[in-house]
């Protein structure tokens, strides 16, 4: 190979891919130094996946939304809904634990689609049919729920927000835990090399090999600093196999899917999208429903955490699932972001929730600081496409 193409298969190191990486494993480092050493603790890093499962789920569904240029409003309101639904087929009308799951599902599915009839079909702006929802699903929640407390949910159906998977211990080690953490460094090695090979077979760019092994170097030190403290705490939560399942699934579709690539072209023209054949309302009407989809799985994941549902349960969700995406380097625009970087979004806002209550700080500073965090996250995201 010529030194003409090598120029041509090599590309300078994208600081926006790996900046919130960085990032993350910073602003850890700073709390950690202010905390003493308390957030690194084997119990603080179980509290911060199961405290920050829900916000995974979310952000996953809420990419999708802003890869199109939009967001959901109304998915705090969707949590504490289904949530609250399956709270009292549990405990008012005693159905068995997996069908009062289904039904808050579909309840769940029902918003998406709800929402998603009047932006796809009938083309009401979703700033717009969200807020709807929003205020809607909030006020059926206190109707439902009387403005009360329901609870508390039995302890199978806490299982799934607060368990464990089974533990073998060696010593103060759950060996589970280190298998687990053992498949997915595998799992990440074999996958950086498919993905690059693939790029290099269909002649794109791809990073140097020594980016690439200092990346793979920061993500497996951090896997493994994770399942290691989780590992000398109760093991693995339920919640983090839930999330994992859930982030595999939906990268999958976003990278590799005809469905995945049209959110895309949607988000990075709506006209050119059309025009090349791509129903496009159809795509806003399956990533609305979709949307509803999870934002009821966070809503089991958050009753079952809690226990019993409340009134004002996901109050505040919607915007912590959008700065995650926007943190995570999703373009305000549309048509950019990825999974992945609204996970590694969603952790350092998790990081920053837990840093901050950990100082004892208010709520109120608390919300300074991560609408500062996302405002400069949007900035940095326009500043970048200036200089391009």
């Amino acid at each position: 190979m010529s030194d003409v193409k090598l120029t041509k298969h090599y590309e300078n190191i994208n600081i926006k891919q790996y900046g919130m990486v960085i990032a993350l494993v910073a602003i850890f480092l700073l709390f950690n130094l202010f905390t003493g050493g308390k957030n690194a603790s084997p119990m603080n890093i179980n509290n911060l996946v199961m405290q920050n499962g829900y916000v995974v789920i979310m952000a996953t569904g809420m990419l999708l939304c802003v890869l199109t240029g939009n967001v959901d409003l109304g998915v705090g309101s969707i949590v504490a809904l289904t949530g609250a639904i399956s709270a009292i087929c549990v405990v008012d009308l005693h159905f068995p634990i997996l069908l009062a799951f289904l039904t808050a599902l579909l309840v769940g599915i029902a918003c998406g689609a709800f929402a998603g009839f009047f932006i796809a079909k009938l083309g009401i702006p979703p700033f717009v049919v969200t807020l709807a929802t929003m205020l809607m699903g909030r006020g059926l929640t206190y109707t439902m729920l009387k403005a009360q407390t329901k609870g508390p949910t039995p302890q199978a159906y806490n299982w799934i927000g607060a368990g464990f998977l089974p533990t073998i211990r060696m010593g103060k080690i759950d060996l589970v835990t280190i298998v687990i953490a053992a498949v997915a460094t595998v799992f990440i090695i074999l996958g950086d090399i498919k993905a690059n090979r693939t790029k290099l077979k269909y002649n794109f760019n791809v990073n140097p090999l020594w980016q690439r092994v200092i990346k793979l170097i920061v993500i497996i030190f951090i896997l493994w600093f994770l399942f290691l403290k989780l590992a000398q705490n109760n093991g693995v939560p339920i919640v983090l196999v839930l999330c994992g399942i859930i982030v595999a699934i939906y990268n999958f579709i976003t990278s590799r899917t005809v469905a995945g690539r049209q959110i895309y072209a949607l988000g990075g023209n709506e006209k050119a999208a059309r025009l090349s054949g791509i129903n496009t309302r159809s795509v806003f009407f399956w990533v609305y429903t979709n949307m509803g989809f999870l934002a009821a799985v966070a809503g089991i994941v958050l009753s079952a955490r809690n226990g019993s549902a409340t009134p004002k349960a996901g109050d505040g969700f919607e915007m912590d699932a959008i700065a995650s995406c926007y943190i995570g380097g999703a373009a305000t625009a549309g048509g950019i972001g990825t999974i992945i970087g609204a996970v590694v979004g969603a952790f350092v806002m998790g990081v920053l929730n837990n840093g901050m209550s950990l100082i004892g700080w208010s709520t109120d500073i608390q919300k300074i600081v991560k609408g500062a965090v996302l405002l400069g996250a949007v900035v940095f995201d326009l500043v970048s496409k200036k200089r391009k």
